[in-house]
């Protein structure tokens, strides 16, 4: 999942919920009819590198060489003032008509009114090939809203090349702890050079959710509750502060100044940890930045019972104002069911939730791009528990244990303390 600032997050969707309530409701409201008859041009916002425009730039070519009578306008850009610009387009009554979005924001926007529900385009959107657990993820109170580009899942990638020259044998996936995880960390930090640590990361937000669901709690509930108790986020606190006072992970003061720099300036990216608790699809990138072979382990902690699940690394949705949703659903239809989009775009934004499509793809894949997919193919074998959308105000909670967090490592708050305003911070985000 390309990993999202959570501040922004919370600031444009702050932006989206001032328009609204401000009375602006055309950028809340639902769509008053369907296409034009005729030649159509639809707007196709995403974020990403010159990479990632390049593979949709050709999959667009390829759409509209299949379908002459609409014209595809891109509007991309870095993830840096993505959503911050999306809020701005929504509120004036301007958004893209086929909008790429991350994390919370499918319910965000939905709950708000400004996407449009896909049942409504199902003459042209198939959906009857996906996974169901990728539908599941873009569905907002039983509507489908979004849709899967692609999957991806939490991963521990390693560097077998670090370790070996610690003399560390890697771990056995299969049976290991989170005990195990950082013993090994510790032991990988000490037999290295100085600079190179064992994990090159503390906890994030997304590793408290698999925390909690190993204790069979989960972060949201369905109703839209918090669904984790002080004990575990008390307990996941307690064990972040343990890696960085072990050594096991960086201190303070370099996890912070790692928080939000690029792939070739982590720790993994420069050849300098030996794991990092990770989304599976950042492989490619992670491995082209070390230059190493790097490698996808299991969670520590999955018996008995499983944390992981299938994450929705983007989602393709429409706006609710789109003057022509039809075609908007077309060029969805398009990306996700049409070999020749899955055989140009490839893993670019996660492993296809079209098994056609994985098959179409496979023998394309880079190497790390097979690893990423057979992890996936793995992944999807196991008995997880269902994954529930976060709530409105969700997208603040992560910035809220990113933050407490840090007060952790500083020991500005002690775990138990941390738990307690974790709680009563989130609660309040989410209005309960």
């Amino acid at each position: 999942m390309t990993r999202l600032s959570t501040h922004r997050l919370r600031k444009s969707v702050a932006m989206l919920s001032a328009a609204c309530l401000l009375g602006l409701t055309a950028a809340c409201s639902a769509p008053s009819g369907g296409a034009a008859d005729g030649p159509v041009e639809i707007r196709f916002a995403w974020w990403g590198n010159a990479g990632r425009a390049e593979l949709t730039n050709k999959a667009i070519a390829e759409f509209e060489a299949a379908n002459p009578d609409i014209k595809v306008k891109p509007e991309f850009g870095d993830i840096g003032g993505y959503f911050d610009k999306l809020a701005t387009q929504v509120a004036a009554n301007d958004a893209p008509d086929v909008i790429t979005m991350g994390g919370a924001y499918p319910a965000e926007y939905a709950n708000r009114g400004a996407l449009l529900d896909l049942s409504k385009v199902s003459g042209q959107l198939d959906l009857a090939k996906l996974d169901q657990g990728a539908l599941d993820n873009g569905q907002v109170q039983g509507k489908q809203y979004g849709i899967s580009t692609g999957a991806n899942a939490l991963a521990i990638v390693v560097n077998p090349a670090v370790f070996a020259a610690a003399g560390v044998p890697l771990p056995d996936d299969t049976t290991w702890s989170w005990e195990d995880f950082a013993e090994t960390a510790a032991s990988v930090t000490a037999k290295s050079p100085k600079g190179t640590y064992g994990t090159a990361t503390v906890l994030t937000h997304d590793s408290l959710d698999a925390f909690a669901r190993q204790r069979g709690e989960s972060l949201y509930t369905q109703d839209g509750q918090l669904g984790l108790t002080k004990e575990t986020v008390q307990d996941y606190f307690d064990f972040s502060l343990k890696l960085s006072e072990s050594g096991a992970a960086p201190n303070a003061s370099e996890t912070v100044e790692k928080l939000s720099v690029s792939t070739e300036q982590t720790l993994m990216g420069m050849g300098q940890a030996g794991m990092m608790l990770t989304w599976s699809n950042s492989l490619t990138a992670l491995s082209k930045a070390s230059g190493a072979e790097l490698k996808l382990l299991k969670l520590p902690g999955e018996k008995p019972t499983p944390g992981i699940w299938l994450q929705s690394s983007q989602f393709y949705t429409i706006s609710a104002r789109s003057k022509h949703p039809e075609a908007a659903a077309k060029l969805v239809n398009f990306l996700v069911n049409n070999q020749a989009a899955a055989k140009i775009i490839q893993s670019d934004r996660g492993v296809p939730s079209n098994p056609e499509m994985r098959t179409a793809i496979q023998d394309l894949l880079t190497p790390q791009g097979k690893v990423e997919a057979a992890y996936i193919g793995e992944i999807g074998k196991m008995d997880f528990a269902p994954t529930y959308i976060g709530p409105t105000g969700s997208t603040a909670v992560s910035e809220i244990t990113a933050r407490i967090n840090t007060d952790v490592l500083f020991k500005r708050l002690t775990p138990e303390k941390a738990a307690e305003q974790w709680i009563s911070e989130s609660k309040a985000a989410i209005g309960k």
